[in-house]
């Protein structure tokens, strides 16, 4: 007796149904990658003409237990619009700009002001405040708009000076070209020449933590992980949980968007556990003892909640500390007020690390950028 193979959704219906997936996760709902299988499947099987039908097989499939229905409903509702068709895929315009409705209200004009001052000045507001919101009590409407405003972001690799020299304006004397060239006026004196060493970008490695108790920040690291990529030549991206996984590949999409669902995709431990220093000793194991954190910028992101061995994480941490240029680390609620970096696995990092950096808005971000930059 055959098997009747299952039921595959349209192509031009899975990148939206898979980015309603990854809404569902940057809003805090576990779906795993066999969770987002089981939606397709359940999808083209109900048929995607129907709004109820695809909301029950979406609550049905992705939805891990009673907490995550109100955010189910909340993101649902924001995806896929009920008066249109379903599914309708989204424009970057709808995107980016935010409704008219959500923009805060302001005073009103004052006399020589016009219409289009008062919407900019509003417009600007949201765009500052949003800024400086945490990712993580953001709803996925907020998100979206978020989203947009990281194309404002524009890392800058970290440079290194190499043995080999250039010709320069200044610097220091190049006495072999000065006498080549007294030479060719057969002894009379010239120009003096001068020469610097040359300089090359130093390689970046981003270490993401994925697990359970960053899952409000890990799409947005993401985001941030895929503008590095994009501007810099040298930027290699993994993710941290019960295992190590590479992305870079995934995040070199040119669109941000896909770039993020093909990583989600790429990850079988997200929303799961934290083995901090069981990933970081297979990272310096397999890349980075033989080159890749070997004078470079590591940047890890996690809070610091280790489930394993709090000195395994201290062992390792020493250990990379000692081969890479710099190392940062940075604490979504390192940028809260009242913080105190006392968890086992901070703790245990922090003497090993030459930047403590916040990390939990677009604000925060930039600053980041900064350090990586001046590294």
């Amino acid at each position: 007796m055959t098997s009747t193979p299952p039921v595959a959704a349209p192509d031009d219906a899975v990148p939206l149904l898979l980015g309603f997936t990854r809404a569902l996760r940057a809003a805090g709902v576990p779906v795993t990658q066999d969770r987002s299988h089981g939606f397709l499947e359940a999808t083209a099987l109900v048929g995607l003409e129907d709004r109820r039908a695809t909301y029950w097989a979406g609550r049905a499939t992705l939805c891990a237990g009673p907490d995550d229905l109100a955010r189910y409903d909340q993101v649902f509702e924001a995806w896929f619009d009920p008066r249109g068709e379903l599914p309708r895929r989204r424009t970057s315009d709808e995107l980016a700009v935010p409704p008219a409705d959500a923009l805060p209200s302001i005073d009103a004009p004052g006399e020589g002001e016009s219409a289009d001052e008062e919407v900019l000045r509003a417009a600007a507001t949201t765009s500052d405040v949003l800024r400086h919101r945490d990712v993580a009590t953001m709803d996925a409407a907020e998100k979206q708009r978020l989203a947009a405003m990281f194309a404002s972001l524009r890392p800058t690799a970290p440079t290194r000076r190499t043995a080999r020299h250039q010709a320069w304006h200044r610097g220091r004397i190049d006495a072999q070209r000065t006498l080549r060239d007294s030479l060719r006026r057969m002894g009379e004196p010239g120009d003096l020449a001068w020469r610097r060493r040359r300089v090359r970008p130093r390689r970046v490695v981003l270490l993401v933590d994925v697990s359970g108790s960053m899952s409000g920040y890990a799409d947005a690291l993401l985001r941030l992980s895929h503008r590095f990529v994009s501007a810099q030549p040298r930027v290699e991206v993994f993710t941290l949980g019960t295992r190590l996984t590479h992305v870079t590949r995934a995040l070199h999409h040119r669109d941000p968007d896909r770039a993020l669902v093909a990583a989600g995709e790429a990850v079988p431990d997200w929303s799961g556990g934290t083995r901090l220093g069981e990933t970081l000793r297979v990272f310096l194991d397999r890349w980075g003892q033989r080159g890749m954190a070997r004078g470079s910028v590591v940047v890890v992101f996690s809070d610091g909640w280790e489930r394993g061995d709090a000195a395994l994480l201290g062992e390792q941490m020493a250990r990379l500390h000692r081969i890479a240029h710099r190392v940062v680390w940075v604490n979504p609620h390192r940028g809260k007020a009242g913080y105190e970096p006392v968890q086992g696995g901070i703790s245990a990092a922090l003497p090993h690390c030459d930047d403590f950096v916040a990390g939990h808005s677009l604000a925060a971000f930039a600053e980041l950028v900064e350090v990586v930059g001046r590294a």
